[in-house]
């Protein structure tokens, strides 16, 4: 199928995932992960009432900029691990930064949207497997009360929710005790009413669990393979 027809079929099932659990299906964002994909790519899906979209990659999504300055509306989010010293470059060219996993590139994110003027919403992105090939801050860590007890001086910052990726498992089925516990963190840091956060965003699920991760709360899943088709990375 086409993009077009691949967003209308998204869609269709975000719906359907969100009102079985009793949802609304307006709180639930549609981001389209176009990561390893050209600019074109993502033009035909804006072209289909797209507008919200994931990038893995500073330098990656900075080569495509040119192509889509005309798009009024496009927001793109950095979604991938960010290295701190790229931390400015990442604050120029996104709409926000869903994967803070450190105090030092909160720090670093703080400075440069404070040099350019900006206020920049970011999520914490949370290891909720504990894995060591993933990148994300580990539950109930050190690393972790830092960050969020260190909210409050981040001026042009403004922490907005948790993003995670869970352990791969064939059946979605498998991911949903993950999604789950991200949930009750989330709900558990909003308690405490902690200055210069709030929880409203819990951005999970991808192309083969985003219903089950609808159905366990999120707010905004990221679809890549699902919209575009298979990434070639070679």
């Amino acid at each position: 199928m086409s993009i077009p027809d691949n967003l209308a079929s998204i869609r269709e099932r975000i719906n359907e995932a969100a009102t079985r659990t009793g949802k609304n299906p307006a709180d639930v964002k549609l981001m389209a992960v176009s990561k390893t994909f050209p600019a074109e790519a993502i033009r035909q899906a804006y072209e289909a009432g797209q507008r919200l979209f994931g990038e893995n990659r500073v330098q990656e999504f900075a080569g495509k900029t040119e192509s889509l300055r005309d798009l009024a509306g496009l927001e793109m989010h950095l979604i991938g691990h960010l290295q701190s010293n790229k931390s400015r470059k990442a604050a120029e060219l996104f709409a926000a930064i869903d994967s803070v996993d450190s105090l030092k590139l909160a720090e670093r994110l703080n400075t440069s949207a404070m040099e350019l003027g900006k206020r920049l919403p970011v999520l914490i992105e949370i290891n909720i497997g504990g894995e060591d090939v993933k990148a994300g801050v580990a539950l109930d860590s050190a690393k972790l009360e830092d960050l969020l007890a260190s909210a409050s001086r981040f001026t042009n910052l403004q922490i907005c929710g948790l993003m995670t990726v869970p352990p791969f498992t064939d059946d979605p089925e498998g991911a949903r005790p993950f999604f789950r516990r991200l949930r009750e963190l989330r709900d558990q840091i909003a308690a405490r009413n902690l200055p210069g956060i709030n929880m409203d965003e819990l951005s999970m699920g991808m192309s083969h669990d985003f219903e089950v991760a609808i159905e366990e709360g999120s707010t905004c899943v990221r679809i890549g393979t699902a919209i575009f088709g298979a990434r070639d990375y070679l």
